[in-house]
């Protein structure tokens, strides 16, 4: 039994994209692995491309027609075989130690069932646009997000840890009957950290360790407003399923700041919580709401 099965879904990707991500995951530095892709129904060229790498840790599959990336990736956690499973995506680009640094944290901590990291934005070209980061700086909405507790009270309010890199314990999900649901989508990934908030510990290795494709065809880009609502639902009953936590989210992401005239008359009051800001004059007339867009993605 592999330490590791790679789980990629693949649909109609350009070749360029798919090569590329193939011989990353193919050249990582960490070897035990079954590489399982699975073609969703692609057109015939995608085939020809996969079955013209060699390699035995391949496992091809291939649906007879279209079932959508939720269903998809539940096919292949129920074909995985090995210990830890490492999402892919088919059009990035893993750096060589990424499985091997990933390993190293699950190995050595069994309390901890996602492992993941931050990434290097490129666009189609391959050209470097800019590092994401679970955090701009060393505090995000009052509190660090290093810890997993951290980690977890900040997916109340957005999905800051990034699915395409990330590596988990099969075990946590399998225990806990947990997988993609559909009726998420395009945000299944962030349905997926949220169930498992009760469930496990999170860590956010704090380097890159992947170069993540933007380009117009990105599944949530393409889908926005859907994945907008669908992280509205999310976060819905993520907070029915984690009362406690998610009481100390809100106070701690809540912020009331008062703009006075001479320093004494209040003029304006800015109050901001999850993921909106309000704007007052006089500190009762509202005259702004203004969204917060998240930072991932």
């Amino acid at each position: 039994m592999p330490k590791v099965s790679v789980l990629m879904p693949v649909f109609n990707t350009k070749e360029e994209y798919l090569r590329k991500n193939m011989e990353s995951v193919l050249n990582q530095s960490f070897s035990d692995f079954e590489y399982l892709i699975l073609d969703d129904a692609s057109k015939p060229y995608i085939e020809e491309i996969i079955k013209s790498y060699s390699d035995n840790r391949i496992k091809y599959f291939k649906n007879e027609q279209n079932l959508g990336i939720s269903e998809s990736r539940n096919k292949l956690l129920s074909l995985a075989t090995g210990e830890y499973l490492a999402i892919v995506d088919h059009d990035d680009i893993s750096l060589p130690e990424r499985f091997a640094k990933q390993v190293a944290v699950l190995d050595e901590n069994e309390d901890v069932g996602v492992v993941s990291s931050h990434f290097v934005k490129i666009n189609k070209h391959g050209k470097y646009r800019s590092v994401w980061r679970s955090f701009f700086s060393k505090k995000r909405n009052n509190y660090n997000v290093a810890s997993s507790h951290n980690i977890k009270l900040n997916l109340f309010s957005s999905c800051i840890v990034a699915h395409p890199v990330a590596m988990i314990r099969k075990k946590i999900l399998q225990d806990n009957n947990i997988s993609y649901e559909k009726e998420f989508f395009p945000a299944e990934d962030y349905a997926l950290w949220c169930r498992l908030i009760p469930h496990t510990e999170f860590y956010i290795i704090p380097e890159a360790l992947l170069y993540y494709r933007r380009h117009s065809s990105n599944t949530f880009k393409k889908n926005y407003k859907l994945g907008q609502r669908a992280s509205f639902k999310i976060r819905s009953f993520a907070s029915k399923e984690n009362p406690i936590i998610f009481q100390e989210h809100s106070i701690m992401s809540y912020k009331t700041y008062a703009i006075k005239l001479f320093g004494l008359l209040p003029l304006f009051k800015v109050e901001r919580r999850d993921d909106f800001v309000k704007i007052y004059l006089f500190e009762l007339i509202l005259l702004l709401k203004l969204k917060i867009k998240s930072n991932l993605g």
